[in-house]
């Protein structure tokens, strides 16, 4: 789920396999979102013991091809032909992208950021995924939204200072109330606001639902009616999720 600066470094230093990547679903072309883009498809024909025959996937808004198509341009040709086929797929807003032989749906929703921004839910059985992405406060967002079991949310801004294309603590606490997810990731902050402080900061404005910040390692784990949530970045923190009561919601 997009694939900022910093991306392919990271997925190294965790030791996660980034040599299996076999989709990437960019949210928007801004570059704090898809700088790594080009990286990974260097590293991908470049770095690895033996080539590469499995395709790579890529999922974005309407002007992918023509991002892609640039960057072949400013990096080389190894962008669109690294060695192994390279298949880029545009969703529209409203979009329902399926896996072949079924299992995964990834869901497409307009977001207030760019022209063409996109939210998604990702859908694997019981397992459902919702990502921002980045976004202004919009109560349809929260709608799309609901029924997520984990939502990784931006949150961008200290309140008072927010923005029609960021969300702030109190933005994205009439958000998560909507979606009502059984747990809330926030990710995206930029100084002044403190990205450990977010939690609390939604308790204030109301949001009583189970809330982190994300950090790099972070691991969720969706099993049965629980949600686990290792912290990799300390080395330690476990954050259990009880079970809900009752059954769970039907996906929309």
């Amino acid at each position: 789920m997009d694939c900022g600066p910093g991306s392919l470094r990271t997925l190294s230093l965790l030791g996660l396999p980034w040599q299996e990547t076999t989709h990437i679903v960019l949210s928007h072309f801004h570059t704090d979102h898809v700088a790594d883009l080009a990286p990974l498809l260097f590293a991908l024909r470049h770095g690895l013991d033996g080539p590469r025959s499995d395709p790579l996937h890529l999922l974005g808004p309407p002007g992918l091809r023509e991002h892609v198509r640039w960057l072949s341009k400013a990096h080389g040709g190894y962008v669109t032909d690294p060695g192994f086929p390279v298949v880029v797929e545009e969703l529209e807003p409203g979009a329902i992208w399926s896996r072949p032989g079924g299992g995964l749906l990834i869901r497409a929703h307009r977001t207030r950021h760019t022209k063409d921004s996109l939210a998604f839910r990702v859908e694997w059985g019981e397992c459902v995924l919702g990502y921002t992405g980045d976004t202004g406060p919009d109560p349809g967002l929260g709608a799309f939204l609901r029924g997520c079991r984990v939502l990784l949310a931006e949150c961008s801004f200290p309140d008072g200072e927010g923005m029609e294309i960021h969300l702030t603590p109190a933005d994205l606490a009439s958000l998560a109330a909507m979606a009502d997810p059984e747990l809330l990731i926030s990710v995206h902050a930029y100084p002044p606001l403190d990205p450990e402080a977010v939690p609390d900061l939604l308790r204030r404005a109301g949001y009583g639902g189970r809330a982190v910040a994300g950090r790099d390692g972070m691991r969720v784990m969706l099993e049965g009616q629980s949600v686990t949530v290792e912290d990799r970045g300390d080395g330690s923190l476990v954050y259990p999720s009880p079970p809900r009561e009752g059954k769970r919601r039907a996906v929309p």
